[in-house]
């Protein structure tokens, strides 16, 4: 528990006069990083004063401000007796002060997250190269110095805390509250394109990468990995470090460190039983991001076109199909106009030309449909008008019906012979009428498991498909179908 402790060397964040703190520390950090390594409070006054909201600044209060960091562990005061030059400067201990480890981090950490909207994060696709290289070595490295063994395992953590970092940190931002608001404008639509292909090229390499790695993780023997691990854990104890407290436990210690981050490495790349990769997951986020932009993307451009009038090129389309010549024509300008339409089926209550569910739509004459407002207050006007007999009309359509019905069974029992239709034997060319009636009839029959059917004359018949196939010449073209035969029990 004692690393959850209280931790005082940020308490100069937090403070009433953290500006003053921050600004003395900060000046330290910028002449530890020119290698000087421990300053008089004459040397901070001095580089301090320079700035104009210290004009009012005076070393006695410096004095106690470096007094204040000293007791928070921020800096460390080594004595200087050689800079006394009388008794009571002695008594008044001439201090050098110095940064401590923490103060260090400490400072690192703060200017990057002063950096941290600048720097951003990237989807880097070298690193994973550079990863799969590395464990390429590792039969090469079981047989290293342990020097060599420890620069491989440095390179790689490395390598794998950037890997890590940089894709956190820049899909962050595709989750934040202003990523949404950027998705929404219409300036986005200029980088979109741009930024799929970046987030694609990166899941592209990902992926390809991700499976040699996992590959070559799995063709790593316990052996072998047991024997790496424990020569990375003697070339770090390999290190001279300062004798603390914690070196009783430093051996454990390092143990437990390289073991964990081999593991999380490993996870990373590896799926198990219990869950899956990490990499397969970064993927996952892509490609989820990627959908996001697009459908972002196409609202956006819906947002630009709502409202715009379409009434010109409406006009201009309807005069194009009044000019067409024949029905063919229509066909092949809403070809060209529209593009591949989805077929949608609109049921009415109008009055059609024919029955036949073969009929075409552009075979029957166009139908004039009403559309009513949508609104609650509306009512339909109540139209007033008689009825007639329809009697006369039903029995002409009637007995027409059943003209055509006649035709059709003369023209289809035209081809039976021996009471069967062989299809290799029809060398006419058949109407639409005759082709789709044997159609209807060979699929009536292959959807039973005895062959079998019954025409709408009346007929049983028995299918058998023929082990050649066939072509049925009709007048809209040549049709190959398998020579099936249909056998009739009576006709």
């Amino acid at each position: 528990m004692k690393y959850l402790q209280r931790i005082k060397e940020v308490s100069y964040l937090t403070v009433g006069n953290t500006s003053r703190y921050r600004r003395i520390m900060r000046i330290f950090f910028t002449e530890y990083e020119r290698m000087k390594f421990n300053l008089y409070k004459e040397d901070v006054f001095r580089i301090i004063e320079t700035y104009t909201e210290f004009s009012d600044y005076t070393i006695e209060q410096l004095k106690g401000d470096l007094d204040a960091l000293v007791e928070w562990g921020n800096l460390i005061t080594i004595q200087d007796p050689k800079q006394a030059r009388t008794i009571e400067e002695y008594k008044n201990k001439q201090f050098r002060y110095s940064m401590s480890e923490y103060a260090v981090e400490i400072e690192r950490l703060t200017i990057r997250l002063e950096n941290l909207l600048v720097e951003g994060g990237n989807l880097s696709t070298n690193i994973f190269s550079r990863i799969n290289e590395a464990i390429k070595k590792i039969d090469i490295i079981n047989n290293m110095s342990l020097k060599d063994i420890y620069e491989w395992w440095h390179n790689l953590q490395e390598d794998f805390k950037n890997l890590n970092q940089n894709y956190k940190d820049y899909l962050r931002e595709f989750y934040s509250g202003k990523a949404d608001k950027v998705f929404k404008s219409f300036e986005f639509i200029i980088h979109k394109d741009k930024l799929i292909k970046y987030l694609r090229d990166f899941i592209s390499e990902l992926k390809i990468n991700s499976n040699y790695i996992e590959n070559s993780f799995k063709h790593i023997s316990y052996d072998v990995e047991k024997s790496i691990l424990e020569k990375i854990i003697k070339s770090e104890l390999e290190i001279p470090r300062l004798l603390t407290e914690s070196n009783d436990f430093l051996e454990e210690h390092i143990k437990e460190n390289v073991y964990g981050k081999w593991n999380s490495f490993k996870k990373w790349f590896v799926s198990d039983e219990n869950a899956i990769s990490e990499s397969i997951r970064v993927m996952d986020i892509t490609d989820e991001i990627i959908r996001k932009i697009v459908q972002n993307a196409a609202l956006i451009a819906q947002l630009q076109n709502w409202g715009v009038s379409r009434k010109n090129d409406y006009i201009k389309f309807i005069k194009m199909f009044k000019e067409c010549d024949d029905i063919n024509s229509a066909h092949k300008l809403a070809a060209h106009i529209f593009g591949i339409q989805h077929i949608g089926h609109y049921k009415v209550n109008s009055k059609r030309s024919t029955d036949s569910v073969n009929s075409s739509t552009y075979d029957e004459e166009p139908v004039i449909y009403s559309l009513k407002p949508h609104i609650r207050t509306y009512k339909a006007r109540i139209d007033k008008s008689g009825f007639y007999d329809k009697s006369d009309e039903k029995i002409k359509n009637k007995n027409n019906y059943l003209k055509k019905v006649e035709q059709d069974k003369a023209i289809v029992l035209k081809y039976v012979k021996d009471n069967k239709i062989i299809l290799s034997d029809i060398k006419d060319i058949i109407s639409e009428s005759t082709r789709l009636t044997l159609l209807k009839w060979i699929s009536d029959a292959n959807i039973t498991s005895t062959k079998t059917g019954l025409t709408e004359f009346g007929q049983n018949f028995k299918l058998t498909k023929g082990n050649e196939k066939c072509v049925l010449k009709c007048e809209d073209g040549d049709l190959i179908i398998p020579d099936y035969i249909l056998e009739f029990t009576e006709v």
